[in-house]
């Protein structure tokens, strides 16, 4: 017998979101690995000034969903998302993401000349982001078609755009010179931003063909 409500069951968007927090095992779970790892992650960074430049957002982000979750709930599913990128991004920020070792790695084996953990940051921000904006966008709106498409991408591009913005702004206020680049991550590029948003939408594109696929299964079941 399903221990939950009928809103809070599997689904692809359940209505009510996740369970309350205190009834949500899984979730507890997953914040506390999450808190655990990004505490770990914040000892002793390759450079803290661009550790604290890189984290304002996530810390941003984080009391945005704690401060919104007593009126709105996305479902475990979409944490789950939200915490496999928010991982990645603590990671690479750790490391100032260009003296990461899986960038050292890529760099003695296939002899990279730059940094690419940047770039699988970004397309993991398409992959893993366009779910969670759906779920928003069906659940605020309880519209589907093709919107229930065109919105999370459209919200993926604008996001990413902004990101640059921001991060150009940062590095121009901060008036610190060659650390203005590295916290830009331009890696001598001239179309690094440019580059950074087209593997977003990269990601974005396979997010939306499984979620595609995923609502076209579900007709064809008639759930």
């Amino acid at each position: 017998m399903n221990r939950y409500p009928p809103e809070y069951r599997p689904g692809l968007f359940p209505s009510g979101g996740s369970p309350p927090f205190r009834d949500n095992g899984w979730l507890q779970l997953l914040v506390g690995a999450f808190v655990l790892y990004w505490a770990f992650m914040a000892l002793w960074p390759v450079q803290r000034s661009l550790w604290i430049a890189e984290n304002v957002l996530l810390v941003c982000l984080a009391a945005a969903l704690v401060w919104t979750y007593r009126w709105f709930r996305f479902s475990n599913r979409s944490y789950l998302f939200i915490v496999l990128f928010l991982s990645l991004h603590t990671y690479a920020a750790h490391y100032s993401y260009e003296a990461n070792p899986l960038d050292a790695w890529l760099k003695a084996v296939f002899h990279f000349q730059r940094s690419y953990y940047d770039r699988i940051v970004h397309f993991a921000f398409g992959l893993f982001w366009i779910y969670p904006f759906a779920e928003l966008y069906a659940r605020l709106t309880g519209r589907r078609g093709v919107w229930l498409f065109l919105v999370p991408l459209a919200a993926v591009l604008g996001l990413s755009a902004l990101f640059e913005i921001v991060e150009m702004t940062a590095a121009s206020w901060s008036g610190q010179g060659q650390n203005s680049e590295q916290f830009l991550g331009m890696q001598g590029d001239l179309f690094d931003t440019q580059k950074d948003m087209m593997v977003a939408l990269f990601g974005a594109l396979i997010a939306l063909g499984l979620l595609v696929w995923s609502v076209w299964n579900r007709k064809k079941a008639g759930v």
